[in-house]
């Protein structure tokens, strides 16, 4: 079984040497690039030697994983740069044994274009290869095509790394926990437990309990399609469902006061609840940005440039 070597191309409009530099001194590359926390040159024995590295990468509660490279060579023709490199692991939780790859560096008429592609070999046998295929190659394809968009902002409109992470944390912390309360609410209090007081403020409003008991669940399963639109919905299509969700709160709150009044007193109440969740979506709105990094943007596969 064999994984497919990863690619990702962006398109960039700046000068040559502002790209190279960002993508050739670690202190600069170490900012954009999410797949490492630091890079580090060894000192180089010879101006002939190769360049080497230490690289690492954080993954959580106090755990990291550290390897080596070193750059084979760059080349340079007809303007076109390239930069081939190898890496290796030693550690063992590292599931990256051996790789190797490239940058190159493309003028055009408009600009840069800029890709790499990688790949490399698996520790853990088998269940290392399945692990790479289902888990680890999407997530760190994903996060090189993320990284790229993160430096052609960085390049073309001044946008530092630190600031385009910050949104983007910012934008899914919202969108995560309005996903999960509004499905939860359609799932707990009117799917599963709607006796729990759904049915009550139903029958004040003027439903008999059977049609208390089916509105219950017609409302959960709208509740429960409308949190997903936060989790599936591209970023750039979130503004529209942040200004549904606040005008759908206040409806709801709206029609709570009216019929059931005396929920209002209750501990998080629909006053409280909804509140919060008007502010997560204004904090989802405030940050909401054509210019947050996406992964989208950039090419996945090698394109099929029509030969002379």
């Amino acid at each position: 079984m064999k994984n497919p070597p990863i690619y990702v191309e962006t398109f960039i409009q700046c000068p040559m040497e502002d790209l190279w530099e960002h993508t050739q001194r670690p202190e600069l590359h170490q900012q954009w690039d999410l797949r490492f926390t630091e890079i580090e040159y060894l000192p180089r024995p010879s101006e002939t030697a190769p360049q080497q590295f230490l690289y690492a990468t954080r993954i959580g509660f106090g755990l990291g994983i550290a390897g080596r490279g070193e750059s084979v060579g760059t080349k340079e023709k007809n303007g076109e740069r390239t930069s081939v490199l190898k890496f290796w692991s030693d550690e063992w939780v590292s599931l990256i044994r051996t790789g190797s790859g490239y940058w190159k560096y493309i003028p055009t008429t408009d600009g840069l274009r800029f890709l790499t592609g990688y790949d490399y070999q698996t520790r853990f046998g088998a269940p290392g290869r399945w692990l790479d295929r289902l888990a680890f190659r999407p997530l760190i394809g994903w996060a090189t095509a993320w990284s790229f968009d993160c430096l052609r902002l960085w390049l073309e409109k001044g946008i530092s790394p630190a600031a385009s992470l910050r949104l983007a944390l910012i934008q899914l912390l919202v969108r995560v926990s309005l996903g999960f309360i509004w499905v939860y609410q359609g799932v707990v209090p009117k799917l599963l437990y709607p006796d729990t007081g759904e049915l009550r403020i139903l029958q004040g409003a003027g439903f008999s309990p059977a049609a208390a008991h089916r509105v219950a669940a017609v409302v959960g399963i709208g509740e429960i399609l409308f949190g997903l639109l936060f989790w599936l919905r591209p970023v750039r299509l979130l503004r529209p469902v942040y200004w549904l969700n606040m005008v759908g709160l206040v409806v709801l709150g709206a029609g709570a006061l009216f019929s059931q009044p005396a929920v209002f007193a209750a501990p998080f109440n629909p006053l409280t609840l909804n509140l919060a969740m008007v502010t997560l979506a204004g904090a989802g709105l405030l940050t909401l940005s054509d210019d947050l990094p996406s992964a989208t943007r950039c090419l996945r596969q090698p394109p099929a440039y029509p030969h002379n």
